[in-house]
């Protein structure tokens, strides 16, 4: 990291209790010459992937629906988001991540996944990249129920839906989750499902 801009840079760990909030100290160079102190908190998750599974034949998709607390103190109602499926990097490997999520959360064993962008997802607050997948499915595929890893709590309902549908639910906001919009509307330009 060379950044000629920033000095003096001290970092303060203020929580480790799920993952760590850092505080960080630095000196910055305006445009003007002069030196400015700030001072921001970084989230630090870990970094992650999330897939779009897809079935060109029948023109689905698989998403999930699971309750995520972040949402229901913030305005959602019921605090149920549906989303696609996604993880934390186990061993800093996406593209093992996404498989072994996609058979935990969906029930689907997949062998072949793409890897097509990936994006800082918060850049002001949480220091997390997210790699995004796309992958074929087919219901020969489905080994399991999915639902979630037992351990950790996540009680995921696996839905099937036509992808015209899928994108209808972003239009009226029954898909407020940006990693599920971006991966949608990546389908939708790139035409996966032919429309």
């Amino acid at each position: 990291m060379e950044n000629h801009h920033i000095k003096n840079i001290k970092k303060e760990l203020l929580s480790d209790n799920w993952y760590t909030l850092n505080k960080f100290s630095f000196e910055y160079l305006r445009p003007d010459g002069t030196w400015e102190t700030q001072h921001r908190e970084a989230y630090d998750r870990g970094n992650g992937a999330a897939i779009l599974l897809y079935n060109e034949e029948k023109g689905t998709v698989i998403l999930t629906r699971q309750f995520r607390m972040p949402t229901y103190v913030n305005g959602n109602e019921d605090g149920m988001m549906v989303e696609v499926c996604a993880g934390i990097l186990e061993k800093g490997n996406a593209e093992q991540t996404i498989k072994m999520e996609v058979e935990e959360e969906t029930g689907y064993q997949i062998d072949e996944v793409k890897k097509v962008f990936e994006s800082y997802m918060s850049p002001g607050s949480v220091t997390e990249i997210l790699y995004f997948f796309i992958g074929k499915y087919e219901d020969n595929m489905k080994v399991g129920e999915g639902g979630g890893a037992e351990d950790e709590t996540e009680n995921i309902e696996v839905l099937e839906l036509k992808f015209q549908e899928a994108l209808k639910m972003m239009q009226t906001g029954e898909i407020r989750d940006a990693k599920t919009i971006m991966l949608l509307q990546y389908a939708q330009i790139n035409k996966l499902l032919g429309q």
